[in-house]
């Protein structure tokens, strides 16, 4: 046995100085780490039925052998700044996961082997053999073998502590379980480190929810809303029925119309429910980035008590902003507010990812009360049954409520195209009872009229048709550059006053500002000759109400979510919402993602059938039907995640199927994160999402992995698609 004295004699690092901060001994980090990854799993155990401990035993013991390989000579050089090279030369991760698989602690190998590279496809490593969850290069495989024991030894000098011998095997589902896993231990590596270099992100540790005292602010304010009007009284009766319903399912479901309050009344319904169950957290989840200025606004006014800081109750998070990098990982944003705003995307890509950086918030879902607003609508067709499986053990084994909302809902799980697929079928209660959904709907009787004009229109016969119809106008189109051509075009002919546009071309802050302006337009009933040029960020959870609609055609769903933006609050007798479709044109763009939904409701419309709520069941079954692929991409993510393939589902599971990067839009900010300054709240509100694949036709400079500079003409009209068309109009004179 080797003497533990000599051991004492060495100070062993965990990572390297730097110029503004010394380095971490390997015994601070590894304490570090072991803390807070107890932390993490305590507050989730509760909310565990099935765990009985295990995840506490599993990541403590996967925290305490984590880094091991760092205590390797050759990386001791590195890591104390002997030896100049950029990684460490022997895989630190390596040792521990040998470890582990030696005592047949598998579930523990598999974390410790995940910790840096994600997790990986299991049965694709398992069929390695005896090489499973080892380092692919054969040469650092043997080096770990031969130097385990020492590794080991030297570890237990510096960090003892009792092995669990024996830990039970996690009785549930295991996939959600690995991944809750990994997330509480990449969350407590990646925040002791942080902490260490002083770059620890901007985010609100411990605070509560204190559901009770909010309901009652909710109240106060809700009863200052609204007048003595027949809606008004329907409205306040809405709250009410939410708030006070009596739920013991995990799910739930408020189908009520356009108009009826349901911003306000499903909080109220959640904030109680949070009373009732103990949650610790409430997520709203909502299909587009534009929307969400509109609800935290409405939810800062309405749930910040007296002393507050109301970025610090509800947290605002418009897209996945997370990275790998450690000098970048004060710039992710986290899910540890009270109320959290975020949308589709970056909340179901969290779920099903299976990277670290991504992960790390998962742990704080278990024991939530979470609202996804049109729900149905929230993910494309293929995700839905993978989706609707993890939702539902989220709710059976980690306490999850769920909440889902639409005004024209379809029940997915129950979907005649989808019976082979045999979803889960769990009790659903309604928040909503048929006598008051019956008395909400009369405001919808003849609030606005569909219309089809048939035959495609060229760009200028839009623009025409558009500026001579009764205003105020909204024109929503399918991709953000045919939606920037025709606001331009508007722009050029009628003049600044005339139109405004919104879509993803612009910044959050950009876009606040301009749905603002928007607002208060609205709100000026003498002003009325202009139109909101906008992609489909409009279509739901914003309160505009515009005279008359027009809606490149789509999908039903997508057709009656715009019509809710038309006449919103019945103040017009002649709402008309036309659907079109564009002819060729070299600066409008397609977007394929819809043509089998836009092939369904033209159908619709030559047969000349109704366009109402109740026709979104059936839209949703022809829309599976006549998509051949759309069952084979459900059944091939099925098979994935059945076998744990964890690498391929996070590769396949994508809300917006593109590889999109961060782009500054601020040359101030851009030198402050190349700078490692900056925080992620200013990264996300003045930043863009590009698809990675025009980085080199736009010109896109890279300031840190994943985060560009836009070089382009930007503007607060058409955002970042000022350039792009400056560009196209420079090369089309050229031609």
């Amino acid at each position: 046995m080797r003497r533990f004295g000599e051991y004492g004699m060495k100070e062993y690092l965990a990572h390297s100085a730097t110029d503004k901060y010394p380095s971490q001994t390997y015994k601070s980090h590894i304490t570090g780490v072991m803390e807070k990854a107890i932390q993490y799993t305590t507050e989730i155990e509760c909310y565990a039925e099935k765990s009985n401990g295990i995840i506490t035993k599993i990541t403590q013991e996967s925290a305490w052998l984590h880094d091991l390989g760092k205590l390797e000579e050759k990386n001791q050089e590195v890591l104390r700044g002997e030896k100049k090279i950029r990684h460490l030369p022997i895989n630190h991760v390596d040792a521990g996961s040998a470890v582990f698989l030696k005592r047949r602690k598998l579930d523990s190998a598999v974390l410790v082997y995940s910790h840096h590279k994600g997790l990986p496809d299991i049965s694709t490593e398992c069929g390695r053999g005896a090489n499973a969850f080892r380092d692919r290069n054969t040469d650092i495989k043997k080096q770990t073998d031969l130097t385990m024991e020492k590794l080991l030894e030297r570890h237990q000098f510096l960090m003892p502590f009792e092995w669990n011998e024996k830990i039970e095997k996690y009785n549930g589902e295991q996939n959600v379980f690995f991944r809750m896993i990994l997330s509480c231990l990449a969350d407590a590596d990646h925040t002791d480190t942080a902490e260490h270099y002083g770059k620890i992100s901007q985010q609100i540790e411990g605070k509560e929810l204190r559901a009770k005292e909010r309901l009652e602010a909710l109240n106060q304010y809700v009863s200052t809303l609204g007048g003595d009007d027949e809606r008004s009284y329907l409205r306040r009766e809405m709250y009410e029925k939410c708030r006070d319903a009596e739920v013991t399912a995990n799910f739930s479901i408020c189908d009520s119309p356009v108009g009826s309050g349901k911003t306000t009344a499903v909080m109220a319904h959640l904030l109680r429910q949070a009373i009732d169950r103990k949650a610790r957290r409430i997520f709203v989840v909502l299909p587009y980035t534009s929307i969400i200025q509109q609800s935290v606004n409405t939810y800062r006014k309405a749930l910040v008590l007296p002393g507050e800081k109301s970025e610090e109750v509800v947290a605002e998070l418009h897209s996945r902003v997370e990275f790998e990098d450690y000098n970048l990982r004060y710039l992710t944003s986290l899910w540890r507010a009270p109320i959290i705003v975020t949308t589709a995307v970056a909340f179901f890509e969290t779920i099903a990812s299976n990277r670290p950086s991504t992960l790390r918030k998962f742990h704080e879902l278990p024991g939530s009360i979470i609202f996804i607003d049109e729900a149905h609508n929230a993910l494309p067709l293929k995700l839905l049954p993978l989706a609707w499986e993890w939702m539902n053990i989220l709710a059976k084994e980690w306490s999850c409520y769920w909440v889902l909302a639409s005004g024209s809902f379809v029940h997915y799980w129950k979907l005649e195209s989808l019976k082979t697929i045999k979803m889960l079928q769990p009790e659903v209660q309604n928040l909503v009872d048929n006598e008051l959904r019956e008395r909400l709907m009369k405001y919808e009787q003849n609030r606005v009229e569909f219309h089809w004009k048939k035959s495609a229109i060229s760009r200028r016969e839009l623009v025409e048709w558009v500026q001579n119809s009764p205003g105020p106008r909204l024109l929503v189109l399918n991709t953000v550059q045919s939606a920037a051509v025709i606001a331009d075009e508007l722009y050029k002919i009628y003049g600044k006053e005339c139109v405004e546009h919104l879509s993803t071309a612009l910044t959050p802050e950009d876009r606040e500002n301009t749905i603002n302006r928007i607002q208060e337009r609205l709100d000026n009933a003498e002003d009325v000759n202009w139109t909101l040029v906008a992609t489909s960020c409009v279509e739901a959870g914003v309160d505009f109400s515009f005279r008359t609609g027009f809606r490149e055609i789509s999908s039903l769903l997508s057709l009656l979510q715009v019509a809710g933006r038309i006449n919103r609050h019945g103040c017009y007798q002649d709402s008309k919402m036309w659907s079109f479709s564009l002819q060729e044109d070299s600066l409008l763009k397609k977007n394929p993602a819809v043509d089998t939904a836009r092939g369904v409701l033209m159908d619709y419309f030559s047969k000349k059938m109704e366009i109402t709520p109740e026709l979104s069941t059936q839209s949703m079954n022809d829309e599976i039907i006549r998509n051949d692929s759309c069952i084979d991409e459900i059944v091939e993510l099925n098979k994935l995640e059945n076998a744990r393939q964890f690498a391929s589902i996070c590769e396949k599971f994508k809300v917006i199927d593109s590889n999109t990067v961060l782009v500054i839009i601020d040359e101030q900010l851009a030198e402050d994160i190349k700078h490692e300054k900056g925080d992620w709240q200013t990264l996300q509100r003045r930043a863009v999402s590009i698809r990675l694949e025009k980085e080199k036709k736009w010109n896109l400079k890279r300031i840190v992995d994943g985060i560009f500079l836009w070089t382009r003409k930007y503007d607060t009209f058409l955002g970042y698609m000022r350039g792009v068309l400056d560009e196209n109009q420079i090369l089309e004179q050229n031609a």
